[in-house]
């Protein structure tokens, strides 16, 4: 498949291997009903009545051409040069996340599982930044594969940290010791065991248990903390676009932590209503 994907970027370019990914995407919309049904269902359950019918058969259509073009830029993004790679990428809110290295405590960046999230940090850390990010200990072995790969291209993935969900704390302590910007998707849909800390939040008029460790060590190291959303555009183009979560700059320590963590899970469940409503077809877990 990457040889494949790689020829056709070598004849067509950036823009012609998106319409490809386009159009494979749009057949298998086509051809997958049960996907699709069960996206249109998941759609209806989040939104309700917000969305119609045929609204909904069209973010139908959008989704299978997002996540085609996503797995496609991903597989190929070693084979991309760094000119292109960057020209792909831009930051909304670029201030928040300067400002905070620029302070010297890192950033949280706080994802969900909403989006091409993965892509996020690939970008970041070509544009320069040193980035770190939580994720599932049990990584698929493609998601390793392709990693390995961009850290044998790219210097800047070798200093990139990255640690299982169930990881010791100290290691995500020393990460915001040495100003690296860490991405973590709070919004896990189980707990993986008893150890885990959670805050209850409403996220659609119904209560979830949210996954708030990573916040709380923000929280006390006194960390900038933002939420990120990564937006697909056509041909390629992704955007990240950051909001600030919380105000830190009077509070830190245990004493942040207890004061500010319930209000500031619950407005990360805020911006996902919102940034799920502005873009529907970004839902990831169908």
């Amino acid at each position: 498949m990457r040889s494949t994907l790689g020829a056709l970027l070598a004849i067509f370019g950036l823009k012609g291997l998106y319409l490809i990914g386009q159009a494979f995407g749009t057949a298998e919309w086509m051809i997958n009903y049960k996907r699709r049904r069960k996206f249109r269902k998941r759609l209806k359950a989040v939104l309700g009545n917000e969305i119609s019918g045929g609204q909904r058969r069209l973010e139908a259509r959008r989704f299978f051409i997002r996540v085609r073009c996503d797995k496609i830029f991903y597989l190929i993004f070693d084979k991309i040069p760094r000119e292109k790679a960057l020209a792909c990428f831009e930051i909304g809110n670029h201030h928040l996340l300067s400002s905070a290295i620029e302070k010297g405590n890192g950033c949280f960046i706080a994802l969900s599982h909403f989006g091409a999230h993965h892509v996020s940090g690939l970008l970041l850390a070509l544009s320069g930044y040193q980035t770190a990010g939580v994720r599932d200990p049990h990584e698929g072995g493609m998601r390793r594969f392709m990693q390995h790969l961009f850290d044998e291209k790219y210097p800047e993935f070798k200093r990139t940290r990255y640690f299982s969900a169930d990881t010791f704390p100290r290691n995500i302590y020393r990460c915001f010791q040495d100003n690296y910007a860490l991405g973590a998707a709070l919004d896990a849909h189980r707990k993986r065991d008893n150890s885990k800390r959670t805050t209850r939040v409403t996220l659609f008029g119904h209560p979830q248990e949210f996954i708030d460790g990573t916040l709380r060590i923000a929280l006390r190291c006194n960390s900038a903390i933002t939420q990120g959303f990564m937006i697909s555009l056509p041909y390629f183009k992704y955007r990240l676009d950051l909001l600030e979560l919380v105000n830190t700059s009077d509070e830190s320590g245990k004493q942040a932590e207890d004061k500010l963590l319930p209000e500031t899970m619950q407005q990360y469940a805020h911006n996902i209503e919102d940034h799920v409503r502005r873009y529907p077809n970004h839902i990831s877990r169908v």
